[in-house]
């Protein structure tokens, strides 16, 4: 094995943690004699830890060498992969290097690690090739991943138990190519949803201040399952859709009030067209200043991102409202074709307004300039789209809605209703669900 890595070229930067590379280094000096077991075991054992830990985060089962090879496969990010994301390449030079590559990896997949075990007199590789993965209720790894990895390393299999050579190096080297043009590479492609990470300070180099981390646990809703709204739910859609099909489209602002389906909408959106390359990124208030070096990371990526920032609103002190003015309109650099921004706010102006601002007039009819200012922020969205609290006929049907989906009977449910929303805040989808659910217990 260890002389098979320093062969690759597309593949070659694996990361200083690699575990490839660990056990790598652990066989070369089993290989070359005279080692301390102890250390030797120490630092093996150190490896499969690593191997273990992986497996537990993204559910691998049976072979773990083999899910773990897989996954090298569809996270390392590379010239070849990059292009071959939800991209075809027939021939060309770069498919020699990379069937080079692929000859490696099918070497390295089905390694014999039967030498070691009987050198240290240990049967760990046996049991991590032959393991039964225990999930406890409720524990939450990526089972997206971990489904698309754990069938790539399936064909991968299949592939090498029917042909060899430069056969097998072709069949893999189809199989990932199938599997980035569908799915992509590294975490973009994999994941749907991704929240940011401060991990630096401001002395530091811009691209290495945020990291992007996956959300595992999104809700698996479609916008089908918000009752009503139909209106906002189709201009939703035909923006969404538009944006996806490199058409001209524009940042939303879903606004008004609470409890009405606003952040429902926008998380269905990673549901619907997840498979048409669509992926979502969170970004909380406090984090403003680092939406240009967000932007900057995702632009030159082959998938569409929607910026998606929840109950946005901004007080008279806060300035942070100035980094989305300019990211949205206004500041030098051009916002790339591939990224959108979706806002929901309870307050259409998202800025609130004070006395000071109206009472401050110039002449006659004329607002301050810093009223002028704080309302320019919401010109910058060019779809808005409003959610209003449904009247008493429409929090109904919402209700009986709800209660047909969970089978609960609905007699005398509309006369309950209309009590609970009296004691939880008025009618809204939102009180209305917490009603279902709380009948459901």
């Amino acid at each position: 094995m260890y002389k098979r890595l320093p062969e690759l070229i597309m593949f070659r930067e694996l990361g200083q943690d690699s575990i490839l590379t660990g056990l790598a280094e652990v066989i070369r000096d089993i290989e070359a004699g005279g080692y301390d077991r102890s250390e030797i075991l120490s630092r093996l054992y150190k490896e499969i830890r690593k191997l273990l830990v992986i497996a537990t985060d993204y559910g691998f089962d049976k072979n773990l060498w083999h899910d773990y090879i897989a996954y090298v496969l569809v996270t390392n990010e590379n010239p070849f992969t990059l292009t071959a994301e939800r991209a075809k390449i027939e021939g060309g030079s770069v498919n020699s290097f990379v069937l080079q590559d692929m000859q490696i990896f099918n070497d390295i997949f089905g390694y014999d690690f039967g030498r070691v075990e009987k050198e240290l007199g240990i049967d760990c590789f046996s049991t991590i090739s032959d393991y039964k993965a225990i999930h406890k209720r409720g524990q939450l790894y990526n089972k997206n991943v971990s489904e698309k990895i754990r069938a790539l390393s399936d064909a991968i299999a299949d592939n090498l138990k029917n042909s060899s050579g430069i056969e097998a190096a072709e069949g893999s080297l189809k199989i990932i190519k199938d599997f980035y043009s569908i799915y992509g590479v590294g975490m973009f492609g994999l994941n749907p949803a991704f929240r940011i990470v401060d991990k630096g300070n401001e002395s530091e180099l811009q691209e290495n201040l945020v990291q992007f981390v996956p959300i595992n646990n999104t809700d698996k809703v479609l916008l089908d399952d918000l009752i009503g709204y139909e209106i906002q739910k189709n201009k939703l859609r035909e923006n969404t859709e538009a944006f996806l099909k490199d058409s001209p489209a524009n940042n939303v602002l879903l606004f008004g009030d609470a409890g009405t389906g606003k952040s429902t909408s926008i998380k269905a959106l990673i549901n619907e067209y997840y498979d048409d390359g669509l992926r979502m990124i969170e970004l909380y208030k406090h984090q403003m200043r680092y939406l240009s070096t967000v932007i900057s990371s995702i632009k030159n990526r082959n998938y569409r991102f929607i910026i998606y920032m929840d109950d946005l609103s901004f007080e008279e002190n806060e300035t942070e409202y100035k980094y989305l003015k300019a990211v949205i309109e206004g500041g030098l650099e051009t916002r790339p074709d591939n990224v959108l921004i979706y806002a929901t706010s309870n307050r259409r102006n998202l800025i609130r307004e004070t006395w000071n601002d109206i009472n401050d007039i110039e002449i006659d009819k004329h607002r301050s300039d810093t009223l002028q200012e704080k309302l320019s922020l919401v010109s910058r969205f060019g779809v808005t789209i409003p959610y209003m609290k449904p009247n008493k006929k429409e929090y109904e049907t919402i209700v009986s809605a709800l209660a047909d989906r969970a089978g609960i009977s609905t007699e005398g449910l509309l006369e309950q209703a209309n009590k609970w929303s009296v004691s939880h805040g008025g009618m809204s989808g939102r009180v209305a669900q917490q009603m279902i659910d709380a009948l459901t217990r």
